[in-house]
């Protein structure tokens, strides 16, 4: 199981929210790159970021860490915040992402994801956030009737790398993951499913990964952040 560190860009500097909301921030970094390079030269296997305005924007705004991170790491990097439409998402792997996230758009405009998985092979990812089951779109601040499970089976022929599964109500709270609701996602669907949301401990990477279901990999930020994780040993159980 992959153990992908996140860096959540707003207004430039690395920062976590808490259940997602921006007005409650903490700056963890004011130079994402160095950030990025820290968890890289730790051993991880990819990067995950998110780019928080560019997700209540509708476009990229915090392109300039984004690719001061792409320049200084060679480690596989994936994008979700802000990336709409198909120019956007070219312009983005041109620049060397390996996978792009696409979240509202999956949502507002699911041609979209089926044109861009078919275009991009591997290269595409669908990232559903989700409060008590519903999705969340724009940044997680409008609620919708789409249910997880089915907005998932929805893309099951689309050629989709990978589905990005965060449970709102536990990102950045360092109260567990939603293991139930993840696990039951990955069993009803054939995508990979990544976790997200929540994962504050050795122990909820273990649980994740033992969950009786074959998740791709696990998402976390401020538990590596505050060290309550740390990445060389957590990456060191999960690779055991």
């Amino acid at each position: 199981m992959i153990l992908y560190p996140a860096i959540d860009l707003k207004d430039g500097k690395a920062v976590r929210l808490l259940r997602g909301d921006m007005e409650k921030s903490t700056v963890f970094n004011t130079d994402p790159a160095a950030q990025a390079m820290d968890f890289v030269n730790a051993g991880c296997d990819w990067l995950h970021l998110v780019d928080l305005n560019g997700a209540f924007e509708g476009e990229p705004v915090n392109a300039a860490p984004v690719e001061a991170i792409l320049a200084q790491s060679k480690t596989p990097a994936q994008l979700g915040g802000g990336i709409r439409d198909m120019a956007t998402i070219e312009r983005w792997l041109d620049k060397g992402l390996a996978r792009v996230i696409l979240g509202t758009v999956a949502v507002e405009n699911p041609a979209l994801v089926r044109e861009a998985s078919k275009a991009f092979p591997g290269q595409v990812a669908v990232g559903i956030d989700a409060r008590n089951g519903r999705v969340a779109t724009k940044g997680w601040a409008e609620e919708t009737d789409v249910m997880v499970t089915d907005l998932a089976k929805s893309f099951e022929d689309a050629g989709v790398a990978a589905i990005i599964y965060t449970d709102i109500n536990r990102d950045g709270a360092m109260q567990g993951p939603n293991i139930a609701a993840t696990a039951a996602l990955a069993h009803a669907v054939s995508i990979p499913v990544i976790a997200s949301g929540g994962v504050s401990s050795l122990a909820d990477l273990i649980a994740l990964r033992d969950c009786g279901a074959d998740l791709n990999g696990a998402i976390s930020g401020r538990a590596l952040y505050d060290g309550a994780i740390d990445l060389a040993q957590a990456l060191e159980a999960l690779n055991a």
